[in-house]
């Protein structure tokens, strides 16, 4: 028998019910429904364009925008507007107006592209980078050559070389710069001296600064020994901001500057006079990336002056050892003050300078820390909506970590940003990319992205070069809606309620800060870079897979932590059952100080494998260091009933110690969601009353059958989002007195769950049983184009359902669109409660009609409805409307060598080699036509509907 799926797609169910009314959906609002990501290509853009493109934004379910100016199209140059110039504030403002009245939100890129940087951004705020060279000189002698540095130069760009020699200095002064498509320029120049430190054989140190000359000539004989001299250098890093449009080419921001940070946003607050920006909700950025280019900006004019004041000793004391030539201790510890030093710094003189100036417009800042030579958890906990981006849960789970733990409201996600190659992403795949964010603790989705395109742009319009394309050009538009209405109702549930995870996960940054590499710094983005292969990395991931909710915290974080009872409070109100410290080696004494002061008042703190031995860092080494190893002794550890557990009684808490985990969870009393052993994923939040659940079945199995909880429940509300059904789910007490409650979910399906520690009566959530096999529908079938191109195929008639790029001709290979498929049945033989309709295959989404009316959209991955007796007569209609994708016509736009790819800076790379070019480009020129329609086979497939059996 083919596979039932029983609660897909029962959309018509509820209007069966004659009971009380069902459980409600809250209210889909802008802001639980999805944004995009608009982007303005070469700021073309037009009043007339703008509303229309507004509208059918609106139209389609969406929430918002978000603003991005990049670089422009080749044939539009007389259409480009500079940004932030008057003609750019007027579209903006126009925009603004324009989305207000349609209830959309705006948000901005606060650059033209990304990182911060701009052609306002001067030399002295440009982003910088030390240089160092070393001397050697014995006693008695003189150093004979000038103490100099020449930077030596770079001129790299985008799909071409440049010739240095053809620049001005600087970068912005140059005509021209969408073709030029500029990622880094240093110019060959000496560099001004920071520091002359000499360090003997004998230990001494002297500061020989003021002994260096104009010309370089230092003035200094050698005393006696041999004296190691190091000059420290600061150099113009030469990182330009990429992807830029018009007006917004230009260095990129120091990040470590306050003043270069108040300066930069000052340009805006000058663009902004006599405009009315307030409805713009918040300002946003698109990840740190600066260095992505050659180098690394790590380097500040203030920096000796921020570490002797944060860190309480002088770097320059200690020059070799931050460039690794001291002792092996030593080295590492100057290097973790110097890392932590430059984390500070991003955090306070960028990430919280930018959202003190936001508040001065009103507006929320929205950031995308990752990728930060620092500490993200910070930099998201200074974000009123912290923002990540990629398909690793761990990864996305820091973002909503610190939203958590702080009490922001909202973590947002760049979403869908390469799926697949150029047009190959279904609406099926973007699900599951929504799914993953929202597993992950993201409840604001951000799609990447849609390109405005005017009206009179010629197909494919105007794009951009990741590869998912949200807008009207895209075939999948016509199915749309039903992502995003999708999107909002899950939304509409994370966004309320509170987080509900057990556990806090010490992030030990002080390990990752002390390991050497290649640079100076190190990058931070989820575990994958910076925590690789350290314990945090394979406890993280056993965490997720065993069920264990939990949320990242940092040393600062838990500088905020409270007692509650036997729990623990975060600065944002979450609570936690226990502190799991992951074999960390190295930690600050502040942190160690307060994790005791916790169990001391009633906390549970756990210690994977060991309890950290060392503070880490040098200055007040041996006062810190004496003090920690004090703390550590109080730690009396005993064996307990637990075999691997040992407990130390801490006031009226305790520690415990131990290398298995779940044992050490279990130990604290901590309980896991089960429910992932049954292949499911969660996220789950509470409320006054229970709990939200949002469970997943990325199975490849259907799940049927009772699956349990770990939170009180005697009952529980089920909402399908997909279909829209609820109603009152089954629940019953496990033999172990757990909650369970009955699911239905197919591959790829999600469900809500709507927990109450009480009972709670209404309508029950109505349950498909199939009655009987399958019933084959065997047409004919009537195939009718109905828009899309490059042409419309015939209509025509077909017994056996296939590809239309096989039935449709020459003309169907290459069509990319929507079309129809009508057929009639008779009434089925049986007495069910109705029938299971399965489309089979279908490439790539549908909306299903029985006798005119509509019975749902289907997107995948499994196509299947239920179609109620009482719809059907003794002879019925059905319509399928199926849409394909881009592809196919675009392999034709390619195959005859139409030129739209049409788009400076970054134009259309491919992300799979296969798909690239002699020139580098994306081409679709070889590929076959990629099947397209209804595909089946369609089958009806008897079915009675009820509650389980207990």
């Amino acid at each position: 028998m083919k596979r039932l799926l029983p609660s897909l797609f029962l959309a018509t169910l509820a209007s069966l019910s004659t009971q009380a009314q069902a459980p409600k959906w809250p209210a889909i609002t802008q802001q639980t429904k999805p944004w995009t990501r608009w982007w303005w290509e070469g700021s073309a853009v037009n009043k007339a364009d703008l509303t229309h493109l507004l509208t059918q934004y609106q139209q389609a379910g969406l929430g918002g925008m978000e603003i991005t100016t990049i670089y422009g199209v080749k044939g539009a140059e007389s259409q480009f507007i500079d940004f932030l110039s008057p003609k750019w504030m007027d579209m903006l403002t126009h925009t603004l107006t324009e989305a207000t009245r349609l209830g959309l939100g705006i948000d901005m890129a606060q650059a033209s592209g990304w990182p911060f940087g701009g052609p306002w951004v001067a030399p002295v705020d440009a982003s910088k980078y030390v240089a160092y060279s070393t001397y050697s000189v014995k006693g008695g002698e003189s150093l004979p050559e000038p103490v100099s540095f020449m930077q030596k130069p770079i001129a790299n760009a985008v799909g071409h070389k440049v010739d240095l020699k053809q620049l001005s200095d600087p970068v912005a002064t140059n005509k021209n710069l969408q073709t030029l498509a500029l990622d880094q320029v240093r110019f060959e120049k000496p560099l001004p001296l920071q520091t002359l430190m000499a360090y003997s054989d004998k230990g001494q140190t002297l500061d020989l600064t003021s002994k260096v000359g104009a010309d370089g000539k230092l003035s200094w004989t050698a005393p006696t020994g041999t004296w190691t001299l190091y000059a420290l250098f600061q150099g113009w890093h030469g990182k330009q901001v990429e992807r830029a449009g018009p007006g917004g080419e230009g260095d990129v921001i120091d990040h470590l500057s306050k003043t270069a940070t108040d300066h930069y946003l000052a340009y805006f607050d000058k663009a902004f006079k006599g405009y009315d920006v307030k409805p713009i909700r918040a300002f946003f950025n698109d990840s740190y990336e600066v260095d992505d280019a050659q180098g690394e900006a790590n380097w500040t004019p203030l920096m000796f002056a921020e570490f002797q004041k944060r860190r309480g000793y002088d770097l320059r004391q200690h020059l070799p050892a931050l460039f690794n030539k001291a002792a092996e201790d030593e080295n590492k510890r100057v290097l973790t003050d110097y890392r932590e030093t430059i984390s500070e710094l991003l955090l306070e003189n960028y990430t919280k300078t930018w959202g003190a100036w936001a508040k001065t417009h009103d507006a929320l800042i929205r950031n995308q820390a990752h990728g930060s030579p620092a500490n993200i958890l910070d930099l998201y906990a200074a974000t009123d909506i912290p923002e990540t981006e990629g398909e690793d849960l761990t990864r996305i789970k820091f973002a909503s970590s610190a939203a958590h733990v702080t009490g922001k409201p909202l973590t947002s996600a760049e979403t869908a940003t390469w799926e697949n190659d150029h047009f190959l992403s279904k609406l099926s795949d973007v699900k599951k990319a929504v799914d993953r964010m929202l597993l992950g603790g993201v409840n604001h989705v951000f799609y990447h992205g849609t390109a405005y395109s005017p009206q009179a742009a010629k197909w494919p319009g105007w794009l951009f070069y990741a590869a998912v394309e949200f807008n009207p050009q895209n075939p999948f538009w016509t199915d749309f809606g039903k992502l995003n209405q999708y999107a909002a109702r899950c939304q509409s549930f994370l966004q309320a309620g509170q987080p509900s995870n057990d556990v806090l996960l010490y992030l030990p940054i002080s390990d990752a800060y002390t390991r050497p590499g290649k640079v100076l710094l190190q990058h931070f983005d989820g575990i994958e870079h910076g925590f690789k292969g350290m314990p945090i990395e394979a406890t993280s991931e056993m965490l997720l897979a065993k069920g264990y909710g939990y949320d990242f915290i940092s040393d600062k974080q838990v500088q905020q932590v409270v007692n509650a009872g036997k729990g623990l409070t975060t600065s944002g109100g979450a609570t936690y059952q226990t502190l799991l410290v992951p074999e960390a080696h190295l930690m600050p004494l502040p942190t160690l100080q307060q994790l005791l002061k916790l169990a001391q008042n009633g906390a549970t703190i756990v210690l994977q494998s060991q309890a950290p031995d060392d503070v880490p860092g040098l200055g007040s080494l041996a006062t810190r260091r004496a003090a920690f190893k004090k703390l550590l002794a109080q730690l009396n550890f005993a064996a307990t009933k637990q075999a691997g557990v040992q407990q130390a009684t801490v006031g009226k808490g305790r520690v415990l110690l131990g290398k298995d985990v779940s044992q050490l969870l279990a130990q604290a009393g901590v309980k896991r969601e089960t429910l992932v052993d049954n292949g499911l994923q969660f996220m789950r939040r509470s409320h006054a009353k229970g709990h939200y659940y949002f469970l997943a079945n990325w199975g490849e199995k259907a799940i049927k059958g009772w699956v349990p909880l770990h939170t009180a429940a005697k009952s529980a509300a089920l909402y399908n989002p997909m279909t829209e059904q609820t109603g009152m789910a089954s629940v019953r007490t496990s033999a172990q007195g757990t909650p369970e409650v009955y699911l239905q979910l197919a591959p790829g399906e999600t469900c809500i769950l709507d927990t109450n520690e009480g009972p709670v009566t209404g309508p029950a959530y109505t349950y498909l049983t199939p009655a009987a096999a399958a019933q084959p529908l065997t047409g004919p079938w009537d195939l009718a184009f109905l828009s899309g191109g490059p042409e419309l195929p015939a209509r025509l008639q077909t017994r056996e359902l296939a590809s239309w790029t096989t039935l449709a001709g020459e003309a169907g290979k290459k069509f990319s669109g929507t079309a129809t498929y009508t057929t009639t049945f008779a009434m089925p033989q049986g007495t069910s409660d109705g029938w299971l309709l399965d489309l089979g295959r279908v490439a790539q989404s549908a909306r299903v009609l029985v006798n005119g009316q509509p019975m749902g959209t289907l997107i995948g991955p499994v196509y299947q409805v239920f179609l109620p007796k009482s719809r059907l007569q003794p002879t019925n209609t059905l319509t399928v409307t199926v849409s394909n994708l881009m592809a196919n016509r675009i392999a034709d736009l390619d195959r005859n060598h139409v030129d739209w790819k049409i788009f400076y800076n970054t134009n259309m790379p491919a992300k799979l080699k296969e798909n690239r070019s002699a020139d580098g480009l994306f081409t679709a020129e070889k590929w076959e036509p990629l099947e397209s329609g209804l595909l089946g086979p369609v089958t009806l497939t008897p079915a009675s509907l009820g509650a389980p059996v207990q």
